[in-house]
């Protein structure tokens, strides 16, 4: 009897896809930093933190605004970051270049400045007045988890409850 060949695809190896975690609370927390402290303190007292997970339970989108946009500022947004750019490229140009150094680099900025505002221009215009503000766009949790593998689990716990009665 001839058997078929084994699938290589069906292997117990991780695949790295996204899997939920597992393991045993031990600790919660408000903010992201008390999770990480919690997790440092178990690291500094040789507890195997290979074990642990910081969960991020219940995540929202925060979306900061930071100032209004108007025509002067998008304008002037774009020609600063093409002339980042175009200075940039002006001066690797003017490092191979056989004439002169400041050459490239003029033509680089100027050429920079014009496409920084050009592109900034239209895409301010294809919004069309429907977003005239800009803003910082955060992914947070309203609150942090940290879960243990269950054979350390009960070690971990006691270790962050002593942290706990020296905060």
């Amino acid at each position: 009897m001839i058997s078929a060949p084994a699938n290589p695809f069906l292997t117990d190896r991780p695949t790295g896809l996204p899997t939920p975690p597992t393991g045993w609370p031990i600790g919660s927390y408000a903010t992201y930093a008390e999770a990480q402290r919690a997790v440092d303190h178990l690291a500094d007292n040789d507890f195997p933190v290979g074990d642990v997970t910081i969960v991020g339970v219940e995540p929202m989108v925060v979306e900061r605004v930071t100032a209004r946009l108007t025509w002067p500022r998008v304008l002037s947004g774009g020609a600063a970051s093409g002339a980042w750019f175009g200075l940039f490229v002006g001066l690797l140009l003017g490092l191979f270049s056989t004439g002169p150094v400041l050459a490239p680099i003029v033509i680089g900025l100027l050429t920079g400045v014009v496409f920084g505002t050009t592109f900034a221009a239209a895409g301010y215009a294809a919004l069309g007045g429907r977003r005239d503000f800009a803003s910082t766009t955060q992914i947070l949790a309203s609150r942090y988890d940290v879960l243990c593998e269950p054979r350390n689990a009960e070690k971990g716990r006691d270790l962050l409850a002593a942290l706990a009665l020296t905060a």
